[in-house]
């Protein structure tokens, strides 16, 4: 039961939206006004958690599948490809207001971090939990560097919440060990390279 809790709690459309409030509130962006942090993370929000989700709850409704169900390697693309354009979407709109790239960044490595699921999917049900556990340590790596301070121990803490995350996926018998792994690397390259080098 507390592994189910813990999937349910720390789902991949969570990764985004968290990134950017600890952005927000825990580096000097903090000093920025209140009224254009929450215009942002309403933006965000509504893109990469409120449309996906309701996208992929309407499509699971309308083809009676359970969750456990939509769990399977070939059921998978059609919710990828509506969270990719919503995504793509969420992106599009960041230019068009003019957010800074460290900013956009983070929908942009979440985006790679999808292709790169969707396609080795294709082959092997890689787990996208631990690929949002990996981008948000990739991610803070990533910041460390822009913003030059020590992440260790927020590093601990979402190092630790990865190996809780992953251990959670393999009790509830979604992913094996290696899948796990696998998600946590790929997540940490995207992290890594689509905030400091795209």
């Amino acid at each position: 039961m507390t592994a189910r809790i813990v999937s349910l709690i720390f789902t991949p459309f969570m990764v985004p939206f968290v990134a950017f409030c600890l952005l927000f509130f825990f580096t000097y962006l903090n000093i920025m006004p209140l009224q254009y942090k929450l215009m942002v993370l309403g933006l965000v929000y509504c893109f990469t958690i409120l449309l996906p989700m309701l996208g992929i709850y309407l499509f699971q409704k309308i083809n009676g599948w359970t969750l456990h169900e939509l769990g399977h390697r070939e059921k998978r693309f059609i919710p990828y490809g509506m969270t990719i354009l919503s995504y793509m979407a969420c992106l599009l709109t960041m230019y068009r207001i003019h957010l800074p790239r460290y900013m956009s960044g983070i929908i942009v490595a979440t985006l790679i971090c999808m292709v790169i699921c969707t396609v080795i999917n294709t082959r092997w049900k890689i787990s996208t939990h631990m690929a949002s556990s990996g981008m948000m340590v990739g991610g803070l790596l990533s910041y460390s560097f822009i913003f030059q301070f020590n992440p260790v121990e927020w590093l601990c803490f979402f190092i630790l919440l990865a190996g809780m995350l992953g251990s959670a996926r393999i009790i509830v018998k979604q992913h094996t060990l290696n899948e796990v792994t696998g998600g946590f690397f790929v997540g940490l390259f995207c992290g890594i390279t689509g905030i400091l080098f795209i």
